[in-house]
Parts: structure tokens; sequence; C-alpha cells
């Protein structure tokens, strides 16, 4: 069971390093997409020895939105933009996998310092987690598209939930699913945003927005 769920980690921290060297829009969304289902899966891993009606439910709640919803809806919103690249980043590809790298030893050493029991799967959770908490947040901040920016909250999002579903286990379905509807609402209102920038401004480059003040 355990190396179930060191090969999840490790399949999650090297999407993780994809996403940050890749420019092509669609296949970070398909990264993405890969990342839900891996993380649908690991939610019932994860709690194999003791699996309930509510994790199962959660697992499939995860692997259905992260790995097929939020995708479509982000396909479509490249399609109404028009928009099938991240041409020039604030920072480069080649320097986004390096600040990669240094999350990933930064999120070993911070594991080590953070008073959480030792989760299932070994010392390769946490890191995991964090570094792909700090991917998505490195995403938002480091990219102009507003497509990439909402892709990554969403895998923000992702490290958020490993967190979630290895350390609270006796949190109630509903407030699980309820952090799920979130995201799910946070991901439409940026389709409709992204839409109506794109209709008014002819490009979804946020840094451009500038041209509001007035």
């Amino acid at each position: 069971m355990e190396v179930l769920i060191e090969t999840a980690m490790m399949l999650l921290i090297l999407t993780d390093m994809a996403l940050l060297g890749l420019s092509r829009l669609r296949p970070c969304i398909a990264a993405s997409a890969f990342q839900g289902m891996l993380l649908g899966a690991f939610t019932i891993l994860a709690h194999l020895h003791a699996l309930a009606p509510r994790i199962i439910i959660i697992g499939l709640a995860s692997f259905a939105l992260k790995g097929f919803v939020f995708p479509w809806l982000l396909r479509r919103s490249i399609r109404e933009a028009d928009v099938h690249a991240e041409l020039e980043p604030y920072v480069g590809f080649s320097l986004s996998i390096l600040a990669g790298i240094g999350m990933l030893g930064a999120s070993v050493w911070l594991s080590g310092q953070l008073p959480l029991a030792a989760p299932a799967g070994g010392s390769v959770v946490v890191p995991a987690a964090l570094t792909t908490f700090f991917t998505g947040l490195f995403l938002i901040v480091a990219r102009k598209k507003a497509i990439t920016q909402c892709l990554g909250y969403i895998i923000m999002e992702n490290g958020i939930y490993v967190i979630g579903i290895m350390s609270v286990v006796h949190v109630p379905a509903l407030v699980e699913l309820g952090i799920l509807l979130d995201v799910s609402v946070a991901v439409l209102v940026m389709g409709v945003a992204i839409f109506h920038i794109n209709r008014q401004f002819d490009h979804i480059d946020t840094d451009q927005l500038d041209s509001l003040k007035g």
C-alpha cells in the first residue's frame, strides 16, 4: 500500500515539474487532469484499510471534477480566447524548472519542521503536497495568461487537498465536498472572467490590465 502511495506522490511531483516547463496550454491542462485523476485514486488508496462511503464519494468527486470537468472548462476557455501557449512568462521555463527543484528542496526541509503526524506513505506525502502547493502559487505569480493562472489555482488546491486527505481524517464529508464546490465555483468564475477579458481586450495577458486605469 505504501509503495502505491509513494508512487502516486512521485508522479505528482513529476507533473509539477512538467507544468513548470511547459509553454503549450493543452499539455498543461492534460497534466492538471492527470493530477486530478491521480488524487481521486489516491483518496481511496490512502484509506483503503478503513474505507467508508464518504471517502469513496470524495474520491469520485475529485476524480470527476479535477480529472474531467475542470479540464473541459479550461479547454473551452482556450478555444474561446483563441490562445494556445504562454509565450512571454514573467519567469522563463528553464528558470521555472530550477525554481521547482528549489521548491522541492524547501518542501522536504519544511516537512521536517512541521508538527504533523507521519502519514501513510512515509515521508514523501507532505513534501509532495507542499511542492504542489508552491508550484500552483508559482504559476499564479510567474505567468501572464489568465488561463495559466487559473490552472495554478487548481494545482495549488491539489496540494492543500493532499494534506487534508492525509492529515484530517475525521473532517465531515460535507465540509470536504464543500471545499470541492468552492473550487468549482472559483473555476467557473475565472472562466467567465477570462471570456470577458478576451472579448474586451482581444488578449488575456493580465499584465496589460493596467490599461483599465484612467
